[in-house]
């Protein structure tokens, strides 16, 4: 025999050889959420939606899910990561590579990379057609999940629901439409919105009625698009809760009682869609443990708690970096709030000092990294626990299967 002879069994190997790798290297690539939420719809689970919009928490919140064995979506909004980069420096493509490599470092498979909040606000065609080049995008970055918010577009003059929420399902059903075309044939999960979280009135909170959700999910479906979570109004907001001498208080105010009245709606007319709980920073964990629907709520966003843990650690561990954190917010923040206190106007604006102090939050030292790291795995394993997700990540891997 000749070396050529061997030629083609050398090929043969380095295919194989190559096909092995991409096969190790897709192990801990984010799955669609439309898996995870269809196979744990009747599991009286909460899947968490983790907001690392600093990403040094981001390798702690998967450890812990890789310990309890939960599945956990990373998320970002439209403001925090856009074509812009956002308000946390990042475009969609570094958002998608720190949790990829976060994912691939820790070795976790149950997870999903989730464009939450995709804000639609004017409804008009450039909105419209600038929301598609962000879609665009987060596909091209291996985005898996999708959330489509156009919850702002409401026709308070409507002569009956239908009307009301036209321009919603209108914008929600064209961005939906373009996720399906350009996704081509890989799934991915769905996320839309009915009733603006945290909007109020001259009475309080505004509230997501039963037939408001029905009547929406309805035309949706009649549309060609089911999505498998809604977002919904339910007393809750984003962010962090302050009372009126602006002392951080807990979010309690979530209307439980409502939600579950919109759940068995939906369940009433077949409806196959389960609730997001957006605004779930400061919520008593075990409140949420104790007397959250789970399962009827399927996705429970955690974000700015996450900052605030790092706000936190920089305290001890980074003191000069805090303090000009701090010190770059109510400098630049006071003027548009002059009457909340400095820790109210840290609290709510300190996310905007992200991007203006990117390079020194990602090059903080290494005993600064583990701590956070640690402190995310801690509290992260607080927040599965209360939502009872312990142990759901093998259902959904068997339902995979």
């Amino acid at each position: 025999m000749t070396d050529e002879d061997f030629e083609p069994i050398c090929e043969i190997s380095e295919q194989f050889r190559n096909y092995c790798n991409q096969m190790l290297e897709s192990e801990y690539d984010p799955k669609p959420s439309k898996y995870i939420f269809n196979i744990l719809q009747n599991q009286k689970t909460i899947v968490m939606a983790a907001n690392p919009r600093i990403g040094l928490v981001t390798r702690g919140i998967l450890r812990a899910a890789k310990d309890a064995d939960a599945p956990i979506i990373l998320e970002l909004a439209r403001s925090e990561c856009n074509l812009e980069n956002g308000y946390t420096g990042l475009y969609p493509s570094d958002f998608s590579e720190q949790c990829y490599q976060a994912a691939k470092d820790v070795g976790y498979d149950i997870w999903a990379l989730h464009a939450d909040h995709i804000g639609i606000k004017k409804g008009d065609r450039e909105d419209i057609e600038k929301t598609k080049e962000l879609v665009k995008a987060q596909i091209d970055a291996g985005y898996t999940s999708f959330a489509i918010d156009a919850s702002h577009l409401f026709n308070f003059q409507g002569g009956d629901l239908r009307e009301e929420l036209k321009d919603n399902i209108d914008a929600t059903t064209e961005i939906a439409k373009f996720i399906e075309e350009k996704m081509v044939d890989r799934e991915y999960g769905l996320e839309v919105e009915v009733g603006e979280i945290g909007r109020e009135d001259e009475h309080g909170r505004v509230l997501t009625k039963p037939e408001e959700a029905v009547t929406f999910i309805k035309a949706l479906n009649e549309n060609g698009v089911y999505p498998q979570v809604l977002a919904i109004a339910n007393g809750s907001a984003h962010g962090n809760t302050y009372d009126s001498q602006g002392k951080l208080i807990e979010q309690v105010s979530i209307d439980i009682p409502q939600t579950i009245k919109v759940a068995q709606a939906l369940k009433e007319n077949n409806l196959k869609v389960r609730i997001a709980q957006h605004g779930i920073t400061g919520t008593p964990r075990e409140l949420i443990h104790d007397h959250f629907p789970h399962g009827e709520i399927i996705k429970g966003n955690v974000g700015t708690f996450y900052m605030n843990l790092v706000w936190d650690a920089f305290k001890l561990f980074e003191p000069e970096l805090y303090n000009d954190i701090w010190n770059w917010t109510v400098e630049n923040y006071k003027q548009k709030s002059p009457e909340k206190t400095d820790s109210e106007i840290f609290g709510k604006y300190s996310k905007f000092a992200i991007k203006q102090f990117f390079d020194r939050i990602y090059s903080v030292n290494e005993d600064t990294r583990r701590a956070i790291d640690a402190m995310a795995y801690a509290e992260t394993l607080y927040f599965l626990k209360a939502f009872n997700a312990e142990r759901t990540a093998n259902i959904v891997r068997d339902g995979i299967e």
